[in-house]
């Protein structure tokens, strides 16, 4: 895929941050957009930036943890355009706490949401995307899918699969010879609402936790975010990492091994 320009693409959790991002980085590239989230509000907003670009949008309400309703909405924006070219499975939400102070409801959630949610999309879309003949599979892990740290096991657990998953993909359609590129990506910290929205296992301090993020990790814009995404999916490349701060980590984490884990613990000590 050499151009967004006519393609149809699709962009869960588009009511703000990257997907938001993505979303008007797309409709300025002349794509036709089928837009989700859970959050209408956001959503609504989103529309109203993409059309003021003069592009063609579809907007849906969707929980992409609901199996049977991403199934019919699939099935509805397939229909509604006539093919599928570009998924970008990017809705996402953060827990915080270690693994023994989380509740099982909050981790159930977060696998539903950050996992299945692309599972789901992943699947329903992939023969519209075969069937289009220039397809592109966009799976949003994480820097945490890429290297663990503590307090963040189950974000860890989720980001960890989504690139498995993709991974896996990639390859088995390299296999069959299908015309569908798959790209995992990877963003460091990014300046979006998913501190300020996630959950936190009981005595941890959600608040505290989120704007720790906003001003100590969060260093780029979703803007620029999109548009490292969007370069990295036209040149099909396997993995994108999206910022400063998740090459300088991963290349680190890479050197030393898995000894990376014991520099992890001793400065999440010292922030704590």
């Amino acid at each position: 895929m050499r151009t967004l320009d006519g393609k149809v693409v699709v962009i869960t959790g588009a009511g703000s941050g990257i997907g938001r991002a993505l979303a008007v980085e797309t409709a300025g590239r002349g794509s036709l957009l089928a837009l989700s989230d859970v959050d209408e509000a956001g959503l609504a907003e989103t529309v109203d930036l993409v059309k003021a670009r003069g592009a063609e949008v579809r907007s849906d309400r969707l929980d992409v943890a609901d199996r049977a309703a991403f199934a019919a909405y699939a099935k509805a924006v397939a229909e509604h355009f006539g093919r599928v070219n570009v998924v970008v499975n990017n809705a996402g939400v953060a827990l915080s706490g270690d693994l023994a102070d989380l509740s099982y409801d909050d981790m159930e959630w977060i696998v539903g949401v950050n996992f299945w949610g692309v599972v789901h999309g992943t699947k329903e879309f992939l023969p519209h995307l075969i069937a289009s003949g220039d397809g592109h599979v966009v799976n949003l892990s994480s820097l945490f899918g890429l290297v663990s740290m503590p307090g963040q096991s189950a974000y860890n657990a989720t980001k960890y699969a989504v690139r498995g998953l993709t991974e896996a993909l990639r390859e088995e359609m390299l296999v069959a010879g299908h015309p569908v590129g798959v790209t995992a990506v990877h963003p460091g910290g990014i300046k979006t609402a998913i501190a300020r929205n996630a959950r936190a296992a009981e005595g941890n301090d959600a608040a505290e936790l989120a704007r720790f993020f906003d001003e100590k990790l969060a260093k780029m814009t979703p803007e620029k975010a999109a548009r490292v995404i969007v370069k990295g999916v036209l040149k099909n490349k396997a993995r994108v990492l999206v910022g400063l701060d998740a090459h300088a980590v991963h290349q680190a984490a890479k050197l030393v091994g898995s000894r990376y884990q014991d520099v992890a613990a001793r400065a999440s000590r010292r922030v704590l």
